[in-house]
């Protein structure tokens, strides 16, 4: 008998975390309408018509010295200061909207943030992030949010650490030149 009540007592509890318990959302890939891996013609058309965006045309886009990469670089309104939107090979894989922190404060943003994606995987007095296989979501000082495609990121530090290699041995043969 006692076996009994407490397999229903693990039971009921069982079913009151399932039912009751903290609900963890997934990782958006993006912020409202704009998500990673959109092309630069979509964002462009997405931040005309959102409203928390004072996006101003192509005056607002900038191609990058390596010419694979853009950026969008727009004011924005009420709680966003301005948002950073990176493009490479025509793809957004990033994307940074800096907070007004007049209006919002990290705790707030960390404490809303953590309810409804859980557990950060990092955390440090300078930068908060959850992240999944294919993207990572940080929460950063002065109070900003990122999202980043992991997987661009990951092949653009292969590429760098590849380029600064490439660097070295050519400042090596250089050096034993003289």
């Amino acid at each position: 008998m006692r076996n009994k009540k407490y397999a229903f007592v693990c039971l009921l509890f069982s079913f009151s975390l399932l039912f009751f318990g903290q609900s963890i959302s997934e990782l958006p890939s993006g912020y409202r309408t704009i998500r990673l891996g959109m092309d630069l013609e979509s964002v462009k058309q997405e931040l005309a018509a959102d409203s928390l965006f004072n996006y101003r045309g192509e005056r607002d886009v900038s191609l990058l010295p390596d010419q694979e990469r853009q950026l969008i670089e727009v004011e924005g309104h009420s709680f966003i200061q301005k948002a950073w939107f990176q493009f490479i090979d025509g793809k957004l894989y990033a994307i940074t909207l800096q907070m007004d922190e007049t209006k919002l404060d990290y705790g707030s943003f960390f404490k809303t943030l953590s309810e409804k994606y859980g557990k950060p995987q990092h955390l440090s007095p300078e930068q908060t992030s959850w992240e999944n296989e294919v993207l990572r979501m940080s929460l950063e000082r002065p109070l900003s949010l990122k999202y980043l495609d992991l997987k661009v990121y990951n092949a653009l530090l292969d590429k760098s650490r590849v380029d600064a290699a490439a660097f070295e041995i050519t400042r090596e043969l250089f050096l034993e030149s003289f």
